[in-house]
């Protein structure tokens, strides 16, 4: 593969923590930069499609350094965020530690495999995922496992790069994922390559289409994809039947 950090089968996830060990102490800030502080936004917005209401247990994927678990715990629920990455867990804490708005034991955060999710069946009313689906080495397996772990009726939400259906902004933003994104990673972190792979790995990825099929062949209910500035990014969104 033409990227360092992108790597099939096996490799993949070694590869992808090495990834997220080099930029952790930087990504916060690198999300800001390459989506013009937009990222923000998206993130409220897989919040109220969360719609938590008191009592909730929540289950953030691939949490990082912690937006989506703390915002969930700030509207109420009960968090559980998960991540392999040590280092993007250990930000994850300290942002907790500084977090005015939610006890100190909300959220839990766990080291863990998306893939191999350790909670039984119908666990969560709401299950949450941003930035990670992509990055696991079988993203089906990832979004069953999403499944299994939700209540009936439970909500699940995925955020995540996206494919544009109109062919010119299509090319616009790949060409941003392809030169400015890694230009950013150069400056700002010093490798490049970690941030050349966003594109690497948008480039075998199904995207928003391919997760809205997914949720179909799976039988959730009112799935839906809200797409983001005009697709670039986008929000798949479905309930396990009851």
């Amino acid at each position: 593969m033409s990227n360092f950090f992108y790597a099939p089968g096996e490799q993949r996830a070694a590869k992808v923590n090495d990834l997220f060990a080099a930029i952790a102490r930087r990504y916060d800030l690198l999300n800001d930069l390459q989506s013009f502080g937009l990222h923000r936004r998206w993130k409220r917005r897989v919040i109220e499609l969360a719609a938590v209401k008191p009592g909730d247990r929540a289950l953030d994927l691939c949490c990082g350094t912690g937006d989506l678990a703390l915002a969930l715990a700030c509207r109420g629920a009960e968090v559980t965020g998960l991540d392999f990455s040590a280092a993007m867990l250990k930000i994850a804490e300290k942002r907790q530690q500084n977090n005015l708005k939610s006890p100190v034991a909300n959220p839990k955060f766990l080291q863990g495999d998306a893939q191999q999710i350790p909670f039984p069946g119908s666990s969560f009313d709401i299950v949450t995922i941003g930035y990670g689906l992509r990055n696991l080495a079988g993203w089906e397996t990832g979004l069953a496992e999403m499944l299994r772990v939700a209540k009936p009726g439970g909500r699940i939400v995925v955020l995540d790069f996206g494919k544009p259906p109109n062919a010119l902004w299509r090319n616009i933003y790949f060409t941003h994922l392809k030169i400015f994104v890694p230009l950013l990673g150069r400056i700002f972190c010093g490798n490049a390559q970690a941030y050349a792979y966003i594109f690497e790995s948008l480039t075998h990825f199904p995207a928003q289409a391919g997760i809205a099929a997914k949720m179909q062949d799976f039988k959730l209910a009112n799935v839906r994809v809200i797409n983001l500035l005009g697709g670039a990014m986008a929000i798949n969104y479905g309930e396990k039947r009851l």
